[in-house]
């Protein structure tokens, strides 16, 4: 995928000594591979997620990963509640309304 927008920007920037629009598109290209093209494959590694390549939260790969995330979350919610019990309880009122 690289090889194929690294010869379009050539072939952008060539074109560009008629023209200096096609410069202007060739950053674009460039600008929107390096944005979105390149950075989007390692983004589930390195948006927080674990550093052995796990999926990022927003995108669960598998049932079980959801259910171990929502465990995790519903245990918190219940140490919350345990410690804080008068803070849980105007939370739920103010819900409730």
């Amino acid at each position: 995928m690289g090889t194929i927008i690294i010869s379009g920007t050539v072939v952008l920037v060539v074109l560009g000594f008629g023209n200096h629009i096609w410069w202007l598109a060739a950053v674009a290209v460039l600008f929107m591979y390096m944005q979105y093209g390149r950075g989007s494959s390692s983004a589930s590694s390195s948006s927080g997620g674990s550093p052995s390549g796990a999926p990022s939260a927003a995108t669960p790969a598998s049932y079980k990963a959801y259910r171990d995330r929502r465990d995790r979350q519903a245990k918190w919610e219940r140490r919350y509640r345990r410690e804080r019990p008068l803070e849980s309880r105007r939370q739920a009122r103010e819900q409730s309304k």
